[in-house]
């Protein structure tokens, strides 16, 4: 790895932008037309079902903010943070590997999935697909995830914005801004785009620009200075009204709106790089490659795959991807630009995160992501990893940085880091830090209130099983009741704190998620006569399942001494219901893969093919 020494940060972000123009240029175009066999003559269903609530046609650009918004929350940020554990080559190669082969492939043939299935969620697409038993114990298993993903995604964006002014006070500007940006878009067809596009960003801006003056005022500190308990209640009864409020007034344009902060502030930290030129300090490789680090409680093979997440693959996309985006998708070949796309610039940011984290001095780096009781004992078992700059970047910064798990913060020192270093920004290191604090909590608030849309959406399918009154879109009181409780069931563990203790569980869950979308999907494909083409979605799919419930066997069982009693995991430690939990999702996914897998040998035994309405030669015909 002695080639490896020394390397840029310009070389990465080069390389990486290159393979993903190519990867879109040539792989999605041949997955778009040879695979899903795109028909742009084909009515979608925000066409078909459109209801001005939550079936609605809407730009291509408009809904790729929303959804590249939606599926970016702290996944791409902290995860590779994260993983940079194990040095800065693993990260690397499966953020671009992965996002490549798998997450943006996963992404795009969801959304088409549900396109072709009225918009409709991953669990009604099994159920179609496959049969009604492993639809309802895949509604289960993603209820479960789904309620897991958002209150851990609100405890992290209560943590980013905990003590934090002028961050809080940037967050709340948004949700005027974005409904005058609504009004405009829904009043003026003709240039209303542009406009609120303008007027918003413009105002964001400002937001952005005084919200450290502002907020330096007693007055509106105060204000803006919430305990965890009124965070977590703000959260949820905002996630309740974006869940019920028509999608064009708050949801989409707020979406729209924070995607130009997100896509402006990796540019920026692009140009940072470029003008910058840091090294990478992190080595290739780094002795915890085999486990035993302070970080990821395990080896790099499996947990690099878990780790990383939504940085390269997430279940949590398939969720928006069968939830508000396949509802609002003007035209079907739009999907590359809006399902492909999307992922690979979500892979991009989290390169920039990687980048981030792997060009602080490996000493500073563990000394912000160890928790301080554990730190002492770190030092002496790994002594090389000495403190270098972070006594100069507190002084700066004016916090303790040392013993801050969980990536974020290390995250936003690295941001600084590098901003700092750019001509005449050396003297507002702080307000780079806050800037980058405010970002990651704009970054995670835009996937919660899309998740809690879909899971709105979802409740109400289930109880639409029992309840049909439920399912009928002209029924005012059906979104309120499900949006009730559904914010509820999230929320509650929010305020509770409870979710904390099962938070591990979630990348293990929001890995499953994804290979069991894949596989689902592979379905689809065999019976639509794809052939081998179906190996494009079967492989990943296969691949992290096997990894995946490799990893979760780890995490709640831990190794086996030779007498058969636990000396790890969850089960030894006493977290009966974290190991309860993570037994439980293990089993309902290898039931839908079971299942998927003798549906494979179903649909490849048929030969005689038949004639859907469309035209097309299929070897079963399914009704959308």
């Amino acid at each position: 790895m002695n080639f490896l020494s020394g390397m840029n940060a310009l070389t990465i972000v080069f390389a990486s932008l290159c393979l993903f123009v190519i990867a879109y240029r040539f792989y999605g175009i041949f997955l778009a037309n040879k695979l899903l066999h795109i028909d742009p003559l084909r009515i979608t269903p925000a066409h078909k079902y459109v209801d001005g609530h939550d079936y609605v046609p809407t730009n291509k650009n408009v809904l790729f903010g929303h959804h590249f918004a939606a599926i970016a929350a702290a996944g791409p940020l902290a995860g590779p943070v994260l993983a940079a554990q194990f040095g800065f080559l693993p990260g690397t190669l499966w953020i671009l590997i992965g996002c490549v082969l798998g997450g943006a492939v996963h992404d795009l043939v969801v959304l088409f999935a549900s396109v072709r299935h009225k918009g409709q969620s991953l669990a009604t697409i099994a159920t179609k697909e496959i049969d009604k038993g492993t639809g309802i114990v895949a509604a289960f298993a993603i209820l479960f995830i789904l309620i897991m993903t958002l209150a851990g995604l609100s405890l992290v964006c209560i943590g980013a914005m905990y003590n934090a002014p002028w961050s809080l006070l940037v967050v709340c500007s948004t949700i005027p801004i974005a409904i005058l940006m609504g009004i405009i878009m829904k009043y003026n067809k003709k240039s209303g785009i542009l406009l609120a596009s303008i007027i918003g960003v413009g105002l964001l801006i400002l937001v952005i620009l005084l919200g450290k003056t502002i907020t330096s005022i007693p007055l509106m500190q105060s204000l803006f200075t919430w305990d965890t308990k009124s965070l977590a209640i703000a959260i949820s009864l905002y996630g309740f009204f974006a869940s019920v409020l028509p999608v064009g007034l708050l949801l989409v344009p707020r979406d729209y709106l924070s995607t130009y902060l997100k896509v402006g502030t990796i540019a920026l930290l692009t140009i940072g790089i470029i003008f910058v030129h840091p090294a990478i300090q992190m080595p290739a490789l780094t002795k915890f490659i085999g486990g035993g680090g302070p970080i990821v409680g395990g080896p790099a093979l499996p947990f690099i795959f878990i780790v990383i997440a939504c940085g390269a693959l997430s279940g949590f996309h398939a969720i928006i991807g069968t939830g508000t985006t396949p509802k609002m998708l003007n035209n079907e070949k739009e999907l590359l630009f809006v399902g492909y796309g999307a992922m690979l610039v979500e892979g991009f940011v989290a390169i920039m995160a990687l980048i981030a984290a792997v060009t602080l001095m490996p000493g500073d780096y563990f000394a912000i992501n160890t928790p301080k009781v554990a730190y002492d004992t770190f030092i002496a078992a790994n002594p090389e990893f000495v403190i270098r700059d972070l006594l100069f970047l507190n002084e700066q910064i004016g916090i303790d940085l040392a013993g801050r798990p969980g990536g974020s913060v290390s995250l936003a020192v690295g941001m600084a880091h590098i901003f700092s270093r750019i001509p005449l920004m050396d003297k507002i290191m702080a307000y780079w830090y806050n800037f980058a604090v405010m970002f990651e909590a704009v970054f995670i608030l835009t996937a919660i209130d899309a998740g809690t849309r879909v899971g709105r959406f979802f409740l109400q399918e289930l109880i639409g099983f029992v309840i049909p009154k439920f399912n009928d879109q002209q029924w005012k009181a059906g979104p309120i009741i499900a949006g009730i409780i559904f914010t509820f069931a999230w929320g509650y563990l929010v305020c509770t704190g409870d979710i904390g203790s099962i938070w591990p569980l979630f990348g293990i869950s929001n890995q499953l998620l994804a290979s069991c979308a894949l596989i689902i999907c592979t379905t689809m494909f065999l019976r639509m006569n794809r052939g081998k083409l179906a190996l494009t979605t079967a492989i990943p799919g296969i691949f992290m399942a096997i990894i995946t419930l490799w990893a979760g066997y780890i995490q709640v069982f831990g190794s086996r001494l030779p007498n058969g009693n636990f000396s790890s995991g969850y089960f030894a430690k006493g977290q009966i219901l974290l190991g309860v939990l993570g037994m439980a999702v293990m089993v309902l996914m290898i039931i839908v893969f079971i299942r998927a897998f003798k549906k494979w040998a179903e649909l490849i035994k048929i030969k005689t093919l038949k004639t859907d309405e469309y035209g097309e030669s299929v070897k079963e015909i399914v009704a959308e």
